[in-house]
């Protein structure tokens, strides 16, 4: 919901019956749960605001105090969105910035980091930057970011795909762990970079899924999507050992943002 100094930027709510609700998720089989919190980048107006990024980072760290208390695994979601005209240096500097405050907060509410999960964004530009970043470009300033701002307790980092297509999902995080274990000391890293993909494991499976319903090669869709959906899985998971070399089964080549957001049509956004 809209905060209340500065209505363009939100914060998340539902912490009032949070406590119950995770007991009840716990009891019903869950052991993960993930909160999102929304940032915005418009550097002429400010955005991110020091309050929007304070009140974020609290309601994080006593979302995941809450979950941790319940037994769950909390993901931890301080998304960077990726609308916008900035530059790579522009989202790297607001990107440090949010996550080490959520990890101030954390402390502060003695959530224990060891059993919790982070799940950012990957830093690029905006995605109407006309400055593209290469992979490699995106991997450096991300692992770099990282470093600077989330604990060495931390076990993992799960990257959110915001908007990026599922090819360059996989491609980037394919990098980020050649990046990792190049051997170089600035890029070595204490965590395992891992994903928690969304709609780039998902939109090529819909794709197949939703053509053929309805018509006799239902069936025959049906086993196409499962095949994409493995496919797909199998890709990320190559990835996340940096071993990756595709080709990628994507059936939608496009940037996702561009069928969620609908900035533009057609081809990809400049800087996705």
């Amino acid at each position: 919901k809209p905060m209340d100094d500065s209505p363009d930027e939100f914060h998340t709510d539902g912490l009032s019956d949070l406590k119950e609700r995770c007991t009840t998720y716990f009891n019903g089989g869950a052991r993960f749960v993930k909160w999102r919190a929304a940032l915005k980048i418009d550097p002429a107006r400010g955005f991110p605001s020091a309050a929007a990024v304070q009140t974020n980072a609290e309601e994080l760290a006593e979302y995941a105090a809450i979950a941790a208390e319940a037994g769950l695994v909390p993901l931890v979601e301080p998304e960077i969105l990726i609308d916008g005209s900035h530059e790579i240096g522009v989202s790297a500097a607001v990107s440090e910035k949010v996550i080490a405050a959520t990890y101030v907060a954390l402390k502060k509410r003695g959530v224990p980091l060891q059993y919790t999960l982070l799940k950012p964004m990957m830093v690029m530009p905006g995605a109407s930057c006309g400055v593209r970043a290469s992979s490699q470009e995106i991997a450096m300033a991300t692992v770099r970011v990282m470093l600077g701002a989330v604990p060495k307790e931390v076990p993992g980092i799960m990257f959110l795909s915001g908007g990026m297509s599922e090819e360059d999902a996989t491609i980037n995080l394919n990098t980020l762990n050649v990046l990792a274990d190049s051997g170089l000391d600035e890029f070595k890293v204490p965590w395992v970079m891992s994903f928690s993909y969304g709609r780039a494991l998902q939109s090529s499976v819909l794709k197949i899924w939703a053509e053929a319903a309805g018509t006799e090669r239902e069936q025959e869709g049906k086993m196409a999507a499962e095949e994409s959906a493995l496919a797909l899985y199998r890709a990320a998971s190559q990835a996340q050992e940096g071993r990756y070399h595709g080709p990628h089964p994507s059936q939608i080549k496009a940037s996702l943002i561009e069928n969620f957001r609908g900035i533009r049509s057609g081809e990809d956004p400049p800087g996705v």
